[in-house]
């Protein structure tokens, strides 16, 4: 099946276009999912990736859709649910009930208030998104020093898109230039211009997403305009910033000949011989979908072949491009 046949889902709270201002009542306050330690596809070296929630893109093949939406969100793993009622009960809005050999949630009724979490003896039901200061995130970060400096490591700030919390990031990645800190952020590419120029004075390295150059393909399977990704994208270029291009290889929809072509055009108008990692599309996430009651948009889209990914990293190296797999 191919993702051009489906129409993304847009979750509340995802925004379609235009990048939403930032909220300057707490600058030193993010809203983050996950901190992963001893991250080793982010960055150089063994880092620790700060995961921020929201995002300004809906991409089909999106493999961490609880980062798409700005608002917390219940996330239910019926593979640990011992269906023992206690969430039914707990639950004030009445949006939970027993369903099958697990539970069922009313996302209508539920206000995310994080009740059952909290009664949920097996960790089967979590609430996905919490507010952090820069003072509380550089805890985490800071107990694997040791591991960012024998290995040339790191902090990544990654998404969701961290544009959308520039502020934040920013704040963030000062403190963590003030401690010797390597920083790098992955982005969309999809933000303002002040908000990107405000993170890239402390960024040592942008991880920049490119997917689809036809403007129409882009917001069909992603759910905006790519005009602003690709502004960016030469204002990063011309930053002291070191930049690498990533880019997912969706089978029919950035992996297309035409698509790889018109990529290695653009990057080649950006800076002499600059670095591409290709993702090939793989479906890891696709549990995460049914956790949060969405359907998963790709439906039995399969990956690429290893031989199909050699070729598109052979195209690019041929153009003068270095390529790197990124699994």
């Amino acid at each position: 099946m191919s993702e051009l046949e489906v129409e993304a889902e847009r979750p509340i709270g995802a925004l379609s276009e235009s990048p939403a201002p930032e909220d300057e009542s707490d600058l030193a306050t993010g809203r983050i999912f996950n901190i992963q330690r001893f991250s080793t596809e982010d960055g150089p070296g063994i880092r620790t990736t700060v995961f921020v929630k929201g995002c300004t893109l809906t991409c089909l093949w999106c493999s961490n859709p609880e980062s798409q939406q700005t608002e917390p969100q219940l996330a239910h793993n019926d593979a640990l649910c011992d269906q023992c009622g206690r969430c039914v009960t707990a639950c004030s809005k009445q949006a939970i009930s027993l369903a099958g050999s697990g539970i069922r949630v009313d996302r209508d009724l539920c206000d995310n208030c994080g009740d059952c979490v909290r009664v949920c003896g097996p960790r089967a039901l979590r609430m996905i998104g919490e507010d952090k200061s820069v003072d509380d995130v550089m805890e985490e970060i800071l107990k694997d020093r040791l591991y960012y400096r024998s290995s040339q490591g790191g902090v990544t700030c990654s998404g969701g898109e961290p544009l959308m919390q520039a502020s934040f990031v920013a704040a963030l990645f000062q403190r963590c230039q003030e401690e010797g800190l390597h920083t790098t952020l992955d982005t969309t590419g999809n933000g303002s211009v002040a908000g990107l120029q405000k993170v890239l004075k402390h960024t040592n390295l942008v991880l920049f997403d490119l997917k689809v150059m036809d403007e129409a393909l882009h917001r069909k399977t992603t759910g905006v305009s790519n005009k602003t990704i690709l502004r960016n994208a030469r204002i990063v270029a011309d930053s002291h910033a070191q930049m690498i291009i990533r880019m997912p290889l969706i089978p029919g929809v950035s992996a297309t000949d035409e698509n790889i072509q018109a990529t290695i055009r653009f990057v080649q108008g950006l800076r002499p011989g600059i670095m591409v990692n290709v993702l090939p599309y793989h479906r890891y996430g696709m549990n995460k979908y049914s956790m949060l009651d969405r359907s998963y948009p790709m439906g039995e889209m399969l990956p690429l072949t290893h031989e199909r990914v050699a070729e598109i990293v052979g195209m690019f190296e041929s153009a003068g491009l270095p390529c790197e797999i990124v699994t």
